[in-house]
């Protein structure tokens, strides 16, 4: 199956994510407010690529429930986890104006948009699923860690991202991901596999961004 061959194949990076780290200490609740800051800035603004891809990815389905599936979780990534990144904005009192869009936050952004341009429909499905199960599995195995959420300055950010119901829509965009693959040809099934392999590469460099609170090596001659 498509999903047990990526798993396999990204077994390094995914201990590398977990043992990040950003999500250690975003896990034991020591993450320092200015690098969490920084990153919820640059997951909101992501999130706004991430939602334009699920809501191509709905118009392209063929299959009804698909078509359904990812409208919902479109508009679940607009409205509903964006409340929960600009609820922690206003909690932190981040300036986001002034937080620059980091290099890797636009390149994944860009990578999601063209994705959703140009490839095809399995080719996307397999480009948005790493955001959907990494997050989901990241999630979870921080609220194993920590145990109860009562006063984890984090708390509201571990629970979206292992709630049953996420879980159960990581379940349904794997299985989608799955059929596609079933019947895809050598080269979509090729072109699938990189789509998955490139966003997931992202989905770490998105974390190591947010623990360095990457900037603009041009900034020096091209800052305001």
């Amino acid at each position: 199956m498509f999903c047990d061959d990526m798993w396999l194949r990204t077994a390094d990076l995914m201990t590398a994510i977990h043992g990040h780290p950003f999500n250690v200490a975003l896990g034991d609740g020591t993450l320092d407010a200015d690098r969490f800051a920084f990153y919820i800035v640059q997951d909101a603004r992501y999130l706004e690529a991430f939602s334009k891809a699920l809501a191509t990815a709905s118009a392209r389905a063929t299959d009804l429930e698909e078509a359904a599936f990812f409208a919902s979780s479109a508009h679940t990534a607009l409205a509903a986890e964006r409340l929960l990144h600009a609820g922690y904005v206003a909690e932190l009192g981040a300036d986001a104006a002034g937080i620059a869009t980091s290099p890797t936050c636009l390149a994944y952004a860009s990578y999601l948009q063209a994705t959703a341009l140009a490839a095809p429909y399995p080719v996307l499905v397999a480009a948005v699923l790493p955001c959907f199960w990494i997050y989901q599995d990241v999630g979870t195995a921080l609220l194993g860690r920590a145990g109860d959420l009562g006063g984890h300055p984090y708390g509201k950010w571990i629970s979206t991202y292992s709630d049953p119901e996420f879980a159960a829509s990581v379940t349904r965009a794997k299985a989608i991901a799955d059929r596609l693959a079933e019947g895809a040809d050598a080269g979509t099934r090729a072109a699938m596999e990189q789509a998955y392999l490139t966003a997931a590469a992202y989905e770490w460099m998105f974390w190591d961004s947010a623990w360095r609170r990457e900037g603009w090596p041009t900034d020096r001659w091209l800052a305001p």
